[in-house]
């Protein structure tokens, strides 16, 4: 039987980033992939299905990994554990509920990184822009108002 074709592209992705190809890194790759901003905790219930027995250890080690390699995307919103996506290289930005803490992501504010320039780069070459924006989701403000 061959192979998923989303399994081989991940394995590509893994084999073109210098990584090798192992099954903690392909259902870790596999998890975030498409589902938005997930912690540690949400990655490792998805493991879980195809790999019982992974620890959460494990799957820290397997992000640090591929958001090292520029796989993944690692964001830390305030008050927030550290959340990973899928979604990297075009330097975006994300909205944050400041109620219930859902996560979404936020084209660039200019259209091109660094989106932001500063007035004073005290020496540093400015490479990417991390903006947040902080407000009510839909459906907290739908609820609020109800």
């Amino acid at each position: 039987m061959p192979a998923e074709p989303h399994r081989d592209d991940a394995a590509a992705r893994l084999r073109d980033a210098g990584l090798k190809v192992t099954a903690p890194r392909l259902a870790v790759l596999d998890a975030v992939s498409g589902h938005g901003h997930l912690d540690a905790d949400a990655v490792l219930a998805r493991v879980t299905g195809t790999l019982p027995g992974t620890s959460l250890q494990s799957v820290y080690n397997v992000l640090a990994a591929l958001t090292e390699a520029g796989l993944l995307r690692r964001i830390e919103p305030a008050e927030s554990p550290a959340l990973y996506e899928s979604r990297t290289g075009d330097n975006h930005h994300h909205v944050v509920c400041t109620r219930c803490r859902a996560v979404a992501d936020v084209d660039c504010v200019v259209g091109h990184a660094p989106c932001l320039a500063p007035s004073d780069t005290g020496g540093f070459a400015i490479q990417t822009a991390e903006v947040t924006f902080w407000g009510l989701c839909a459906d907290c403000r739908r609820e609020e108002a109800g």
